[in-house]
């Protein structure tokens, strides 16, 4: 049987910085021998859907603009880097990436956590859509789609993981 720490260290990045869910689910005795992705994927989000509304909101926060600063500095983490790379992100003209700059900032004001999308499967064009008919959203419905974003990056994120 997996370890406590080999588990956390594993899936804690699964859901974008944030360990506790892996070690919540570890802890809930959730572990097994067998760790397919639905298994894993069920749990993690289970664990992150009885989160509070404030540790669910830490999770929407931890990610990362698209195409933001952090891509810039060369600061995201690898699945994001791969990710946002595999979209197209790293690639921007100069008229693209100040649209999203200026999306991202109102997005951010207006929501108070970063527009996150799974961006796998999809262009640069696909995603500024989406974010040009997300930002119209309430901050509720905004919320209850970010999230469901966040439970697909790390459906994404496990299949990666566990089907090589």
């Amino acid at each position: 049987m997996i370890k406590r720490d080999e588990f956390v260290s594993r899936f804690g990045g699964v859901f974008e910085h944030s360990p506790f869910i892996a070690e919540r689910a570890y802890d809930d005795g959730f572990v097994s021998d067998v760790l397919t992705v639905d298994r894993v994927h069920t749990e993690l989000v289970a664990i992150f859907r009885a989160a509070s509304p404030e540790e669910r909101l830490g999770v929407l926060r931890a990610h990362p603009d698209l195409a933001g600063r952090l891509a810039i500095a060369g600061d995201l983490t690898e699945d994001s880097k791969k990710e946002q790379a595999g979209a197209g992100l790293d690639r921007l003209s100069a008229e693209e990436h100040a649209r999203f700059t200026e999306l991202n900032a109102a997005y951010t004001k207006k929501f108070g956590f970063p527009f996150i999308i799974a961006v796998k499967g999809l262009n640069k064009d696909d995603i500024l859509a989406a974010f040009e008919t997300r930002i119209n959203n309430s901050r509720d419905e905004e919320f209850k789609t970010a999230a469901e974003q966040v439970e697909k990056i790390a459906l994404l994120r496990l299949t990666s993981m566990l089907e090589k």
